[in-house]
């Protein structure tokens, strides 16, 4: 059987981490999405409240489970057995910084790979940071992120402001 981690921050997940998702659901027997810390970004939600909505809006997908790790990847990695890690790509620049951190896994894990799934055309201007930046203004974020979640994340995002 093989699994793959889909790691990021996902805060909120957006309808592009979801096809991302689907997608790796469709080629692995597995698939564990991992919320992560990223000391970079400063959350709107919890590392357990983004557990549960990816949790709420996976539960279709059979062979997704969710998790949260404030371990580094390549060791909560070890913790799975024989796995890859998929990461989404949306352009050259996604690309970038995601070769450099698929080098570091594998220089801290010789037996972590990474695969890059390039995304959705209709998903390529899509991040959880654009859905934070148009929800903190009152606008419209309903095609950005699942429906199963937009009450939450709205009013999370009002209650920013």
């Amino acid at each position: 059987m093989k699994t793959c981690i889909y790691p990021g921050s996902f805060d909120p997940i957006t309808l592009g981490h979801l096809d991302v998702i689907r997608r790796a659901a469709s080629i692995f027997d597995k698939v564990v999405v991992v919320v992560m810390i990223n000391a970079e970004k400063k959350t709107l939600f919890t590392l357990e409240e983004r557990r549960d909505l990816i949790a709420r809006v996976t539960r279709d997908i059979p062979n997704v489970s969710v998790s949260f790790s404030d371990d580094l990847l390549s060791r909560y990695a070890d913790t799975l057995g024989d796995c890859v890690v998929v990461k989404g790509l949306r352009a050259i620049s996604d690309f970038e910084a995601e070769f450099q951190q698929a080098l570091i896994n594998r220089k801290l894990n010789p037996k972590l790979e990474t695969v890059f799934l390039p995304t959705s055309e209709e998903y390529l201007y899509l991040s959880s940071s654009v859905v934070k930046n148009v929800g903190y203004l009152k606008g419209d974020i309903s095609n950005f992120v699942p429906s199963e979640i937009l009450p939450i994340v709205s009013k999370k995002l009002c209650e920013g402001n």
